[in-house]
């Protein structure tokens, strides 16, 4: 009786790239230890920020400097685009505009880089190569799994937010925008993770096991569309601004992981 071999077709390759990439990240402490960060912080910036609204500090030529903390809770999510305010705070360097949940698109930034190098320098990804895989499974995989992370990153940030919000006993109301123009904002949010995450891939294929390089070029290349983000994801945002970030992000991903993809195939994997 002849036998037939089973062809292993992109879609079995990738669905089982998937399946280790998804164990792995959910197995790996660093992972929960970043999503913890996530979920403390907000707390902590509106808590320390509440207590210190209004507080003078006098520099030695006698200039006197007001600390002005946050007005609202969702203004740790954002500002209004039709204040003109995000315009305004992407470029500003006040505490207010800087100390807010597009902080995170760095700290995705470490997930991406040390899950990639984690690859290369264990020897993963060039035994991964010969056995099976192409380099096209690596990249869609490494992409989708570490925008899942960095989705779930942003969540723990809003879940933060809204525990910080009423332990500092700021004010929930909302003026120019209701809780539709907030979902729409958090989702515009987490799709923009896919275009970080396009960057830090291709950042990371390039340093590959050096994991101080491609974090170092992730957050160089990275604040280049850093300014992107408060004007896609406002807090007035609708169903434009998430179709913006879904397409945006498509984009990026194709165009930055065929550029990911021809990297590994014309560079050395060691």
């Amino acid at each position: 009786m002849e036998k037939k071999f089973e062809k292993f077709t992109f879609g079995k390759r990738l669905d089982s790239m998937l399946n280790v990439d998804f164990r792995r990240m959910f197995t790996i402490p660093f992972f929960y230890i970043l999503v913890g960060i996530a979920f403390v912080v907000p707390i902590l910036i509106l808590v320390m920020t509440t207590m210190m609204d209004g507080a003078v500090s006098v520099d030695p030529n006698g200039n006197q400097t007001v600390m002005e903390g946050f007005d609202f809770v969702w203004q740790i999510l954002g500002s209004v685009s039709s204040t003109g305010q995000d315009s305004v705070g992407a470029m500003s360097m006040d505490l207010v505009s800087m100390c807010n949940i597009n902080m995170l698109y760095f700290a995705v930034a470490v997930l991406v880089c040390v899950f990639v190098a984690d690859d290369f320098r264990s020897g993963y990804a060039k035994n991964l190569f010969t056995v099976r895989s192409k380099k096209t499974d690596y990249v869609i995989s490494k992409t989708l799994v570490t925008f899942v992370g960095g989705a779930i990153m942003i969540l723990a940030f809003v879940v933060g937010a809204l525990i910080g919000g009423g332990v500092s006993g700021l004010s929930f109301e909302m003026q120019g925008f209701n809780w539709a123009n907030i979902l729409a904002c958090v989702i515009s949010k987490m799709l923009l993770v896919s275009i970080f995450v396009a960057i830090y891939l291709l950042m990371s294929v390039i340093a590959k096991q050096k994991l101080w390089l491609s974090i170092l070029l992730s957050l160089a290349v990275g604040m280049l569309l850093f300014n992107v983000a408060p004007m896609v994801s406002p807090l007035d945002a609708n169903a434009i601004h998430i179709i913006l970030s879904l397409v945006g992000g498509t984009a990026l991903c194709v165009g930055l992981g065929a550029i990911s993809n021809l990297i590994l195939k014309k560079t050395s994997l060691v």
